[in-house]
């Protein structure tokens, strides 16, 4: 069974990997940078639409993120 914190986990390594800053992927999403640093810590779990886009932006595949693979 999958779980949040998986998928949290994932989400927060690959905005770590990515090699941009917090700031550049808030304003590419157009959503605040304290929201990032809570997808980081896993505070927060992005809605679907910003999710989507998130993984446009970092160039991920979703189905890694939702532990589908």
């Amino acid at each position: 069974m999958i779980t949040l914190q998986q998928i949290q986990s994932r989400l927060a390594e690959a905005i770590k990997q990515s090699g941009k800053t917090q700031t550049e992927i808030s304003q590419l999403l157009n959503v605040r940078q304290s929201n990032i640093s809570h997808y980081i810590k896993g505070d927060k779990m992005p809605a679907l639409d910003t999710l989507a886009n998130l993984c446009k932006v970092l160039d991920l595949d979703a189905n890694y993120i939702l532990c589908q693979e």
